[in-house]
């Protein structure tokens, strides 16, 4: 046991390291043989700061708003896979010549690439027109499909590499988990752990634009069959609750086709479009999933490890596209996610609490595998928000409003009916009446878990649209309302002990929260980093029956090991927090 707890002390002596704050590391840099033009210089932002997201960017705007600013932004980019040594300041002159330059970032995945956004779309044509076919090696061919997608090659050899200046290059993926710890142990506050939690796994500005260039790039191809088509993305990458290196879930729309056709003629006849019938829409959506499918495996650049899953409940094709390094899952017909994404987005942009609490809460979920990427009997990220917002909704005063108040808002505009499903909801954000609620950050996640460690599971159910708990319509473990289909439950997968084992964590995470009343030495994970500990960190080498033990038993022994080790014995450790709890 003595080793054991060695072990645990040398962990946790990271948090022990001085009251300093703890930098994170610079992004990779590659080599370039040129200084960058000055519009184009960029400091590293702090892993706390409010400029790492896209956030600020788009308060206030309405989520269709943001979505025709982003999907045009991407219309006028292009996506260059760059020599490994490259003059970013030749690189802007070349490319200035085809027009100006809005934005422009490097980063990579596999080699270097950047992203170039250009003021006018015009200029994207002309960059496309001047480039060429790749050199090939005898026994192959090229397909010849035109792409937004370029190989960038010099006309003569490599750069020298010797005393060359660096590029700075984005970072795509989240900070890597001790150093996360390390920033959190750091913190002041809970308040401040949540903050900096959030802030350094969200989304980034760069990313966020890739994430549609790759739509667009994406759409380019479904265009050769569907002209008028458009591909958005829904789910985590916009609904302001996305986490580096989450997958790019993406909607091929092609109700837009309908629509831009529907117009009024003169005369005595109507004209329309002879088309191909099948016996359902889902078979229709199979087969535009399968063409597409086919078209991305043989003509998608950078597009590999097509998988056409059709006969899925939604079907999809899932690939990975390279360049962007982008997980994707393709879908149509699925309207009623879109709309699922843009209600998040909205209660995510009414309270920054909301994003803070809901990113706690799913690493909390990850690091006890309470979720998984893996589909089976865990929660979903997405029941878990839909929990975050419950919860935020019986808060007295309420953070968050209703789904129904939401949509006694709306006007004409704002109608949607899909499917035969209301989906109506207020669209603008400055027609909502702020929350009066002041609680902080710290004293709703310690409520969050009292509040379902204490749930009555076994018969009220959760419901957004009411904000109250109901009766359960079945007998499902856990049973969560889709906001939209009110017939489903979105849970429906939860085993019981998967359920139970969600409880147990929740109240121990409660009166783990709630150990911190006290000062506690500076040498011991606190908060926020006590409850991301994996359930059975503790379990080392100790015997399989010593590792089954209940976790409310092995976190009280942790805990009183941790009283037997005073402070004083582990190095560094005299760095102590200051109680909030005054």
């Amino acid at each position: 046991m003595a080793t054991h707890h060695a072990r645990l002390w040398a962990r946790w002596a990271l948090c022990a390291r001085g009251p300093g704050r703890v930098q994170r590391p610079g992004p990779r840099r590659f080599c370039c043989s040129g200084t960058a033009a000055a519009d184009v210089r960029r400091e590293e932002q702090a892993p706390g700061g409010a400029e790492t997201g896209p956030a600020d960017l788009t308060a206030r705007k309405s989520f269709s708003e943001v979505q025709e600013g982003r999907r045009e932004q991407a219309q006028r980019s292009v996506l260059i896979h760059c020599p490994s040594k490259v003059s970013e300041k030749k690189l802007l002159k070349y490319l200035s010549q085809h027009g100006p330059i809005n934005n422009h970032f490097f980063y990579e995945s596999f080699g270097l690439y950047a992203v170039v956004e250009f003021s006018q779309q015009e200029s994207v044509g002309s960059v496309l027109s001047g480039a060429l076919p790749p050199r090939l090696g005898s026994g192959e061919a090229a397909i010849p499909f035109r792409s937004r997608f370029i190989n960038l090659r010099p006309k003569q050899g490599p750069s020298q590499a010797s005393d060359l200046p660096c590029v700075q290059t984005s970072h795509q993926l989240p900070p890597p988990s001790k150093k996360l710890f390390e920033l959190l142990c750091h913190a002041e506050s809970v308040d401040e752990q949540l903050n900096t939690l959030w802030k350094a796994l969200q989304l980034t500005e760069e990313n966020v634009r890739l994430r549609y260039l790759t739509c667009s790039l994406i759409e380019d191809v479904a265009a050769a069959y569907f002209p008028a088509c458009t591909v958005r993305p829904f789910g985590s990458s916009v609904n302001t609750f996305g986490k580096l290196g989450c997958d790019l879930d993406m909607f091929l729309d092609l109700d837009e086709i309908g629509k831009r056709n529907v117009s009024k003629t003169s005369g005595s006849f109507l004209m329309e479009f002879q088309v191909k019938n099948v016996p359902s829409e889902r078979i229709a959506t199979q087969k535009i999933l399968s063409v597409i499918g086919e078209c991305l495996d043989h003509f998608g650049p950078g597009c590999v490890g097509v998988q056409k899953i059709l006969n899925a409940r939604c079907p999809l094709v899932r690939f990975s596209h390279q360049a962007s390094g982008f997980q994707c899952d393709l879908t149509t017909n699925n309207r009623i996610a879109l709309k699922s994404s843009e209600l998040l987005y909205l209660y995510g942009s009414l309270d920054s609490r909301v994003r803070a609490l809901v990113f706690a809460v799913r690493c909390w979920a990850r690091a006890h595998a309470l979720t998984s990427s893996i589909p089976g009997a865990w929660v979903t990220n997405f029941a878990l928000t839909v929990m975050v917002i419950f919860f935020l909704q019986r808060r007295s005063p309420p953070v968050l409003p209703t789904l129904d108040s939401l949509k006694a808002l709306a006007d004409a505009e704002d109608r949607c009916v899909i499917e035969g499903n209301n989906c109506t909801f207020v669209q603008h954000l400055n027609k909502i009446q702020p929350s009066g609620n002041t609680e902080t950050l710290e004293s709703l996640l310690t409520e969050f878990f009292e509040y379902f460690g204490n749930f009555a599971f076994n018969k009220n159910s959760i419901n957004i649209r009411q904000g109250r708990e109901q009766n359960k319509p079945d007998s499902s473990p856990l049973h969560i309302q889709n906001p939209f289909e009110t017939s489903l439950n979105i849970s429906k997968n939860v085993s019981q002990s998967q359920l139970q084992k969600f409880v147990d964590l929740a109240r121990e995470s409660a009166w783990l929260l709630q150990q911190d009343e006290a000062s506690t030495p500076a040498a011991r994970p606190w908060g926020l980093a006590a409850l991301l500990l994996p359930s059975g960190a503790e379990g080392g080498s100790l015997p399989r029956k010593q590792r089954k033990r209940p976790a409310s038993e092995r976190i009280r022994s942790l805990l009183e090991s941790i009283k037997d080790n005073s402070p004083e014995n582990v190095a560094g450790a005299s760095g102590k927090r200051t109680s909030t709890h005054a």
